[in-house]
């Protein structure tokens, strides 16, 4: 079982940046790949970046692509979102999730464990 907390969302101007937080519980997150979706109103929701469970892979959505970095800090049970060049666009709920090593951590669908969100809205 793994617990995931979020933190760092808020309101920025387009063009702005902001860095994302996740802090997961338990003694095996190094076990897993971790991921950042992001669900808008009226829309599904999006795996935008990932992570491998060694950090030395990384996957990113084309659209966040160059704007957005994902890392992780095992030492410390966290992983981050750091994103630069903010659009109107990026306006969601932003979820971190966990997926076990074995699970390819591109897929969606091998993600398990969720966090509450925390809201990004980025103001034109």
């Amino acid at each position: 079982q793994v617990q995931l907390v979020e933190s760092g969302g808020g309101l920025v101007q387009a063009g702005g940046s902001l860095r994302l937080s996740c802090v997961a519980s338990g003694r095996t997150f190094s076990t897993y790949a971790m991921g950042w979706f992001r669900q808008a109103p009226g829309k599904a929701r999006e795996l935008v970046a990932a992570i491998s469970w060694s950090g030395f892979s990384t996957y990113y959505a084309d659209s966040v692509k160059g704007r957005f970095t994902v890392s992780r800090d095992n030492a410390k049970n966290t992983v981050y979102l750091q994103m630069n060049s903010l659009k109107p666009e990026d306006t969601a709920v932003y979820y971190c999730a966990a997926s076990h090593s074995k699970n390819d951590y591109r897929d969606p669908r091998g993600y398990s464990y969720w966090g509450q969100g925390t809201q990004v809205t980025v103001s034109s």
